[in-house]
């Protein structure tokens, strides 16, 4: 018997309240289970019980044997001292707290076939467990819990965006000229697209923004791929050597160094997803990108951003994807998919953890609208979703599914899952549709 199943069942009162009795066959009333914690300590605070007319306040251990008490060191923790209850599947022996005083310990009886249902759930082989099982709940249930998930995910990329505010000295360009950088790297470059970023600081962009050439200088010969030696075919190459030249009086007047050349990823790539491609296409958008953090935050919806994110590489690149190689004509212009991603993971989040940081709910809002017009991601995770009676509307459902696979489904964490929680005390049957609305 897995304790965290215990500690669903003492949650969510999903178990037989008669059952509860003291040493004296008086009965336990539970007036309040307490406050679930996650951390050290016992595992529920300000329980409040109620024993023969006298009410008793303080905390609820539980464990599958009650002989794990004394297991897990809590007989010698004083923070075990106002544990007012133990709650076990199996109670083989007695035990005390710190002081010597016996814990009150009960057994906790329950419909088996709400373990049944949860084992069946944890032992699936499929990513999404109920998957078979999703469709019989109500929709509206489960928009409920995506809109939650959505805001869990946003709230995890904004513990990663704040860290770069920090960094930065609370400079919100700069942080946003780190995130968006970063995510040019899809996944296989994002190292050294942030390493180039840290490298090649947003204000010395700025003072070039009206010369995409200088740009291009900037991130390519900070990148490292303007190294001797990585392109055969470059040494012949003019506009290669023009990039040389230029970096070579900007590096010095600015002390940059180079990350490593090496450090790029080309090989498994699509050619239009080259980072040279990707570097050229970011020079154009941070060419004419004086304000673009404050644009963003003006847009009204999202074509406006389409505009702003969909760049197009300089025209060397319309016969090239790497330095001196020269390939059949054709513009590498950001596509609509790829700049919806980018938007999605970058520049929309952006909008809602600045609007949450400086209490605008008109930006927490419009970021969330601009989710909602923006076409659902395709991916092998939202296939399997679909194959489950799942409709995405749009990418804000999309989003939240992945955090529902990435933190849920495939850790197993289905008693911290709404759709998990009701689908197993479904197996009770003499549960009220009022203890059906569970929260994690």
């Amino acid at each position: 018997m897995k304790e965290e199943f215990l500690h669903y069942l003492w949650k969510y009162c999903l178990y037989d309240q008669d059952s509860l009795t003291d040493n004296e066959n008086n009965r336990i009333v539970v007036i309040h289970p307490g406050e679930y914690n996650r951390d050290s300590g016992p595992d529920f605070f300000n329980a409040r019980i109620l024993i023969a007319g006298t009410e008793w306040a303080g905390n609820v251990e539980i464990h599958s044997r009650s002989s794990h008490f004394n297991n897990h060191s809590h007989h010698r923790d004083h923070a075990f001292d106002n544990v007012i209850l133990h709650v076990v599947a199996e109670n083989d022996k007695k035990v005390f707290n710190s002081r010597g005083e016996e814990l009150l310990t009960v057994e906790i009886r329950f419909d088996p076939l709400l373990y049944e249902k949860y084992s069946d759930l944890i032992n699936n082989p499929f990513t999404i467990a109920c998957q078979n099982e999703i469709q019989k709940l109500d929709r509206f249930f489960i928009r409920h819990w995506i809109n939650a998930l959505l805001i869990e995910r946003l709230q995890e990329k904004s513990d990663v965006i704040m860290k770069i505010f920090s960094e930065t000295g609370n400079d919100w360009d700069e942080t946003f000229y780190r995130i968006i950088t970063r995510y040019f790297g899809f996944r296989v470059n994002t190292e050294p697209f942030e390493m180039l970023a840290s490298a090649l600081p947003f204000r010395i962009i700025r003072k070039h923004a009206d010369n995409r050439f200088q740009i291009e200088a900037l991130l390519f010969g900070t990148s490292g791929l303007l190294e001797e030696g990585l392109f055969k075919e470059s040494l012949s190459d003019k506009y290669y050597k023009d990039l040389i030249r230029e970096y070579r009086i900007l590096s010095a007047k600015y002390s940059l160094k180079p990350v490593h050349g090496w450090l790029w990823k080309f090989s498994r790539l699509r050619p239009v997803n080259f980072p040279t491609i990707r570097l050229s296409q970011l020079s154009g958008m941070l060419s004419v990108a004086g304000g673009l953090f404050s644009r963003i935050l003006d847009a009204n919806d999202i074509k406006q951003l389409r505009v702003l994110f969909g760049s197009e590489a300089s025209s060397y690149w319309d016969d090239h994807y790497i330095f001196g190689k020269k390939s059949n004509r054709l513009p590498k212009k950001t596509g609509l998919q790829a700049t919806d991603i980018f938007l999605i993971n970058a520049v929309i989040p952006m909008i809602f953890i600045y609007g949450r940081f400086h209490v605008r709910h008109d930006l927490c809002e419009k970021a969330l609208s601009f989710l909602e017009e923006t076409t659902p991601e395709k991916n092998s995770v939202i296939s399997d979703w679909k194959s489950a009676g799942i409709e995405m509307e749009s990418a804000f459902y999309t989003q939240a599914l992945l955090q529902l696979t990435e933190e849920y489904c495939r850790k197993r964490r289905c008693l911290q899952c709404r759709i998990g929680c009701k689908l197993i005390s479904q197996g009770k049957t003499m549960i009220s549709q009022n203890e059906l609305m569970l929260e994690p």
